[in-house]
């Protein structure tokens, strides 16, 4: 089922975990389904995740969330499978950018479901709000799905991860941030909307 395309009407099927960094971006839209909100970052996106997993341990993880892009328009949704650790510089000691030595891992991890007729995106996570975005090896940015997305790997479970752009990654990004957010859970869940 990894990298197969999936039809909204399946997920509720599959006995979903819907996780969110924020509980603003969830708005309320997912209040009557399995929801983890995990806070901000890598670190606190991985422990709560395999806490959850432990306690609880899903048939699919779908995160969904706010990112920022300067490929795609504000307002968009945004699947994305293939994932890159953006902070993560290691080219010191030769190993290449982004990969995590000594993992197993190389520098970008393809994991994951298409959501069918959603537009595709890489995902860059890291542990920074990105204002000044200017690489091309991704084009939306975030703070958790690619911990989320390795552990789901890791423990074989189907993961989809739906980003809303809500901001440029650039100058604007943080008061574009703070208004679209609060957008982020209604447009998700349209987009969900056999849910």
């Amino acid at each position: 089922m990894m990298n197969d395309i999936i039809r909204a009407a399946a997920i509720p099927s599959l006995d979903p975990l819907y996780v969110f960094a924020l509980e603003s971006e969830a708005a309320g839209e997912f209040d009557d389904y399995p929801k983890l909100i995990t806070g901000i970052g890598k670190v606190s996106a991985a422990y709560q995740l395999t806490k959850s997993i432990h306690t609880r341990r899903p048939g699919l993880i779908i995160n969904l969330g706010s990112a920022g892009s300067t490929r795609f328009k504000r307002g968009e949704v945004v699947c994305c499978n293939t994932f890159i650790q953006r902070d993560m510089d290691v080219t010191g000691l030769g190993f290449p950018k982004y990969e995590t030595p000594l993992s197993g891992f190389g520098p970008v991890l393809q994991y994951g479901l298409q959501l069918e007729g959603v537009q595709q995106g890489i995902c860059g996570t890291g542990d920074s709000f990105e204002m000044a975005h200017s690489v091309v090896e991704y084009d939306v940015l975030d703070m958790e799905a690619y911990p989320l997305a390795l552990i789901a790997k890791q423990e074989n479970i189907p993961f989809l991860c739906l980003k809303y752009i809500s901001d440029g990654a650039d100058g604007g990004a943080a008061e574009e941030w703070t208004i679209q957010v609060h957008l982020a859970a209604a447009a998700l869940r349209k987009t969900l909307s056999a849910l």
